[in-house]
């Protein structure tokens, strides 16, 4: 698409506009029975438009780079803006002159054989059929290879644009013995080079193998862990407390909480743009990617701000507008929140209590009181023996929950936007047998 003919088109048109251009390429490779199965290409590109009249903010997009389809676009947006209702604190960011350097791009990734990709896939369920002759079957294994350019103008002067690769590698396995259990994984890099298909494979095929057998725990009251896929679920509860829009809305117990403690003494919690499969040299407005300590050693220290709900507060933009789509307007969201990891190995070190692997149903988890109340799998050591559990109910309250914490681990990881390290845990509340 042609941004410059597309802007000069919308330039005189309304107060205030901007562009937002995004082309994305998607390669998938899908394997069963240790042979490629399946391969796919998608390519699509697109703009968005978002334009300012009267103190009136219109959003429309279009796949199409037609010229009657700009026309109709612009048509559009022109009857749009004219039905909203005034709001003062509809803007736009402003220009940037120096963004940060972020390695997101692997060109060297891109431009290798197929074939090697397609191997590294077959090797991974290799690693997952062979592991042990209770594994009957896999499936979801999957490596996408995803390149994405962004670039955003707007009639502040603002002009940023950048690139991305990503690739995602997935699979589940299903095991049986006198029960049939499965698990799903997923993991991602910038780099193919750093994706390592049998080690991923390996990991997958344990995980299932020790979920053989499982049974219902007893009701109690148990210290133990949450690892990091776990920990990134509850993370994700709490993150909506951190957001400015839920402050505009009253929907955060953190309201005037700022710099007191609202959290075990040994959470940090930062959100930064250069972190997690959301990094990215600027935000879904184009405003430059920062680091944001949200929570430091337990105390409350910043909401996270995009433009709009920065300018109700009269605060910037922390950088925390998000795309989930070129369909959606931006809005606020983390880029990459984590918890700062610890260096002790907790779950090595841990011999009696739960881990927690897995939870299940957390959409349904209240994210403004932080009362919740999910499946979970896992694991309890009692008395130097391992049982795995399942059927069992974890429920509390998030808030508590992060004042409970009392150690993190070294094992730092993504999953998507959040990241977070095993915690070790006191006062988790199971509901079992």
């Amino acid at each position: 698409m042609n941004i410059d003919r597309i802007e000069n088109t919308v330039r005189n048109s309304f107060d205030k506009y901007e562009l937002f251009f995004v082309k994305e390429r998607v390669k998938k490779f899908e394997s069963r029975e240790k042979e490629l199965y399946d391969a796919e290409l998608k390519e699509e590109e697109g703009i968005a438009l978002r334009v300012i009249k009267n103190n009136k903010l219109a959003f429309s997009y279009t796949y199409d780079d037609s010229d009657n389809a700009l026309s109709s676009l612009l048509e559009n947006t022109k009857t749009i803006v004219n039905l909203l209702e005034d709001d003062e604190g509809v803007c736009f960011a402003g220009g940037c002159e120096h963004y940060p350097t972020l390695p997101l791009y692997d060109d060297s990734g891109l431009q290798s054989d197929d074939e090697q990709k397609i191997q590294l896939l077959v090797n991974l369920e290799k690693a997952i059929l062979d592991y042990d002759r209770r594994i009957i079957a896999t499936r979801n294994c999957e490596l996408r290879e995803i390149e994405t350019f962004v670039k955003i103008v707007n009639s502040n002067g603002l002009n940023a644009e950048g690139r991305r690769t990503l690739y995602i590698l997935s699979a589940l396995c299903v095991a049986k013995e006198e029960d049939e259990v499965s698990w799903y994984d997923w993991s991602w890099s910038n780099y193919l080079k750093e994706i390592n298909g049998e080690k991923f494979g390996i990991g997958v095929a344990q995980k299932t193998i020790s979920f053989l057998s499982s049974e219902q725990i007893p009701t109690g009251i148990y210290s133990g862990i949450l690892t990091p896929q776990a920990s990134c679920d509850m993370l994700s509860i709490l993150t909506q407390s951190f957001l400015g829009e839920n402050l505009y809305k009253d929907k955060t117990k953190l309201k005037d909480k700022i710099g007191i403690q609202c959290f075990s003494e040994k959470i940090t919690i930062k959100d930064s743009g250069f972190s997690g499969m959301g990094a990215f040299p600027f935000d879904g407005e184009g405003v430059s990617s920062k680091e944001n300590i949200v929570v430091k050693s337990g105390y409350f220290q910043t909401f996270l701000y995009d433009c709009y709900y920065g300018k109700k507060f009269g605060y910037p933009s922390t950088g925390n507008a998000i795309r989930r789509s070129l369909r959606e307007p931006p809005l606020c969201g983390p880029r990459g929140l984590f918890i700062q990891k610890g260096d002790k190995d907790i779950i090595n070190d841990n011999t009696e209590g739960i881990v927690i692997e897995e939870l299940i149903g957390t959409h349904t988890a209240n994210p403004v009181t932080g009362d919740f109340s999910l499946g979970a799998i896992g694991h309890l050591y009692q008395g130097g023996i391992k049982i795995p559990f399942k059927g069992v109910i974890f429920s509390g309250n998030i808030f508590e929950l992060f004042n409970n914490v009392k150690e993190e681990g070294p094992d730092l990881q993504f999953y998507g936007t959040y990241g977070s390290p095993s915690l070790l845990i006191e006062g988790m509340k199971i509901s079992g047998k």
